[in-house]
């Protein structure tokens, strides 16, 4: 008998699950500040101008007047051509000149005799005649010459090749002594000028970014770029900020097929010659706020395909799963667009074993605690008191910027 019980206790407890404990989890009620949000996208720098400093005549290159890599002025001398056999072409128009003005003063002479003689019918009409086409056949081989002379003139000024824009010029590609071929479309390449202030900032616009934008503008909550200066902060590879500050000047009037995107462009000012051309940068454009947002860690956010959602702490501690639409990363935390309320507590930590309709064991924490210093939504007031909240509808003046930050995969105007 014992024996027998013995082995029905055993058996008993072979055929019995373990009861798993509900897991820990950090608990909190998601934070709510507010929030100004911006559309975060990179793209390359650009001169405003950009010139290829080509010949216009050919010849021997004589001298160089400039240092490779040196900032010149508009009208600066680059270049001197050989000007030699220019200036003998030169003296031959103007003998030229010389010339035609002998023939059209002997012209002149012998019209007015004819004028006299034939009002005398000491020569017939047909000998007026021929001396009045002389004398216009004089005019005309004058005025010839003189063009003759003025484009052998300029044939001597393009010896001499000048900056035609302000800016930073590359290096000398021609070495003195080498003939150069100009005045044709495949006349040598002597340098290049880039300007420098003020510079372009180019981006590409994704669809879904413009079509969201056209939305904003139908609105009535944002003004189109197209028609009014939306302002633009930029941001370098070696900043932590957004120092420099410019707007969008154009918008391009088609998507390209290949990528489906959109061209935009900024414009920023550039004293200290630090935007160079070809230089990637990082440029951040107001869309919104400042308004109240709900904010949670991101770890809170689980991912299912393509939706994303949070775990809420439901009635009798059970996890509550809930579709939300999360927006740009603010203070360190992630905003929730839609599907929170201010009320709900939101299982922020230790979520690696909670499952739907599960019990958990609900920790309290404070998401203050975890909120970091943001640069992008610091100062929204400052000494001239409360900025204006309208910016996102209206754009301010060029020399005003927008205050707060967005994170999107494409940045549209």
């Amino acid at each position: 008998m014992v024996v027998a019980i013995g082995c029905g206790s055993s058996d008993e407890s072979k055929g019995a699950a373990p009861v798993a404990a509900a897991p820990e989890v950090d608990v909190a009620v998601p934070l709510e500040r507010p929030v100004v949000e911006w559309d975060l996208f990179t793209g390359r720098l650009e001169a405003q101008e950009m010139v290829e400093v080509r010949a216009r005549v050919s010849g021997s290159l004589q001298s160089v007047h400039f240092v490779d890599g040196a900032t010149v002025g508009k009208g600066d001398l680059l270049f001197v051509i050989d000007p030699r056999p220019y200036e003998a072409v030169l003296a031959e128009a103007r003998a030229q000149v010389t010339r035609a003005e002998v023939r059209l003063e002997l012209a002149e002479n012998d019209l007015d005799r004819a004028e006299r003689l034939v009002q005398r019918r000491a020569i017939s009409e047909e000998e007026f005649d021929a001396r009045t086409q002389e004398k216009r056949e004089a005019d005309a081989a004058l005025e010839a010459a003189r063009a003759a002379v003025t484009a052998a003139q300029l044939d001597v000024d393009f010896t001499r090749v000048e900056a035609p824009i302000a800016g930073r010029i590359g290096e000398q590609r021609i070495d003195v002594g080498n003939l150069v071929r100009g005045g044709s479309a495949d006349s040598t390449v002597l340098a290049t000028i880039v300007s420098q202030d003020p510079i372009h900032f180019y981006f590409n616009a994704d669809e879904q970014s413009v079509l969201r934008y056209m939305r904003l503008t139908q609105a009535g909550s944002r003004r189109s770029s197209r028609e009014y200066p939306t302002p633009v902060e930029l941001q370098l590879a070696d900043e932590k900020d957004f120092p420099r500050r410019g707007y969008i000047d154009f918008v391009d009037n088609r998507f390209d097929d290949a990528t489906g995107t959109m061209r935009a462009r900024a414009r920023f000012e550039n004293p200290d010659d630090m935007l160079v051309p070809g230089m990637f940068a990082k440029a951040r454009m107001r869309i919104g706020g400042p308004s109240n947002a709900l904010l949670v860690p991101d770890e809170a956010i689980q991912r299912d395909q393509a939706q994303r959602f949070v775990y809420l702490l439901g009635d009798g501690d059970v996890a509550e799963r809930r579709s939300i639409e999360v927006g740009p990363r603010a203070y360190g935390l992630r905003v929730v667009r839609s599907g929170l309320e201010a009320s709900d507590r939101v299982l922020v930590g230790g979520l690696a074993r909670v499952r739907p309709d599960a019990p958990v064991v609900p920790i309290t924490v404070d998401l203050a605690d975890r909120a970091q210093p943001d640069p992008a939504q610091d100062g929204l007031e400052d000494e001239n008191g409360p900025r204006r909240t309208d910016e996102a509808a209206g754009s301010p003046p060029p020399s005003e910027a927008p205050e707060a930050s967005e994170e999107t995969d494409g940045a549209a105007p």
